[in-house]
């Protein structure tokens, strides 16, 4: 489409002159024409326009579409039966989770407890062994009572 960038003049370029080359056109083959009978003549029916003029035609009858075949009905009884089946399926199924998950929920109260209980415990241990010595309760220190004593004068 674009001319190439080229060192050489355009007049030198060579020129190349493409024509399209026609088809001849198609013939169609003669279609052979049969001839039906229709089974009942047709009405022909005749209009009358505002402006006097009259349009006679064949009336067109809209086409009819097949009978559709009569399918058994289905009960109201077993519908209801089946819509039971798939919620009482769908209730065990939330009670089988349900039921799972509150044994889960147990052991994990009952892990917290025996945790709670352990920690509770050993605090306790803790305080009951160490080896500070009695931190609450009465110490007697004999020797200032003693040098209380001698200093009394009575």
């Amino acid at each position: 489409m674009y001319p190439e960038h080229t060192p050489h003049a355009p007049a030198q370029r060579a020129v190349e002159v493409h024509q399209p080359t026609p088809y001849p056109p198609a013939v169609p083959a003669p279609a052979t024409v049969v001839p039906v009978q229709p089974g009942t003549v047709p009405a022909v029916a005749s209009i009358v326009l505002p402006d006097g003029r009259v349009v006679t035609g064949y009336a067109i009858e809209p086409t009819r579409p097949e009978p559709v075949a009569d399918k058994p009905a289905v009960s109201r009884t077993a519908v209801n039966v089946a819509l039971g089946g798939a919620g009482f399926l769908a209730v065990c199924g939330g009670l089988v989770l349900l039921t799972s998950f509150i044994a889960a929920l147990t052991a994990f109260i009952t892990q917290l407890i025996i945790l709670a209980a352990v920690v509770f415990g050993g605090w306790i241990a803790v305080q009951i062994f160490s080896t500070r010595g009695h931190q609450g309760g009465t110490t007697v220190n004999i020797r200032k009572a003693t040098f209380k004593r001698n200093h009394f004068h009575g």
